[in-house]
């Protein structure tokens, strides 16, 4: 049976919608909370590495002592084993700076909504992100942004709030700023965790969570079939890995 690895930083920050595709495919996959201790598993024999967001930061090396071998897991992962990896939010920065990238706050307000990311020229004829014409719809919640891609990266979708909205390193490795797994219980979800509610109050305002959370759950069909396009993607990078 194929069977994935998945880093979590929280409960609530879980593969979302993929958890339907994966099941749906017989996929299994294997959940390490690297918040609550769990140590990191042997790498081998997994098809790929999928790393959440989370509350944390990247820098955050002091509070959160497990991000050093995350991100020595990462580059294992990615730079010697060459398997496929999926980075989202939180797993998008740890990508950047695991391979000698940069991760900053965001100089200005927190980026949090439903909107729109464009895709580079590169982008719309990737493997991944490419085929859905050229601007991506989704769902948006941080306060940090990579602010330089590692060597050899290249920059996917970018918007007006941050430059590198994805990046992919080599033909396997991407990471994604935006909420591709997003569902319509992640709003109402993600707003009782006191640093989301944080950013969400930072970037939109206080009184405009139940807006959001409309919004989300009136455009999750079509996030979710985005999602879907996309993971099929994965899922076929992972074959050729195997392959």
């Amino acid at each position: 049976m194929t069977r994935i690895l998945v880093f979590q930083h929280h409960p609530l920050e879980h593969p979302g919608t993929f958890r339907d595709f994966l099941a749906a495919d017989g996929i299994a996959w294997d959940v390490v909370r690297l918040d609550a201790g769990e140590a990191i598993p042997p790498l081998a024999g997994y098809a790929a590495l999928v790393v959440m967001g989370g509350p944390q930061d990247v820098w955050e090396e002091d509070r959160f002592p497990w991000l050093v071998a995350e991100k020595a897991a990462i580059r294992d992962a990615v730079v010697a084993r060459e398997i496929p990896y999926l980075g989202i939010c939180l797993g998008h920065q740890l990508l950047a700076v695991a391979l000698g990238g940069e991760v900053a706050a965001m100089a200005g307000k927190a980026e949090i909504g439903i909107g729109q990311v464009e895709l580079s020229p590169e982008g719309e004829r990737d493997a991944l992100l490419g085929g859905q014409g050229p601007r991506l719809a989704c769902l948006q919640w941080h306060a940090a942004e990579v602010t330089a891609l590692p060597q050899g990266a290249v920059a996917l979708a970018a918007n007006e709030a941050s430059r590198i909205q994805a990046l992919r390193w080599g033909a396997r490795a991407y990471g994604l700023q935006f909420h591709v797994e997003a569902s319509a219980m992640t709003v109402p979800e993600w707003a009782g965790i006191p640093a989301y509610r944080t950013a969400l109050e930072r970037g939109l305002g206080e009184g405009e969570l139940e807006l959001f959370a409309a919004e989300a759950k009136h455009r999750a069909p079509a996030l979710r079939a985005s999602a879907a396009r996309l993971y099929a993607r994965f899922k076929g990078l992972m074959a050729r890995s195997e392959g």
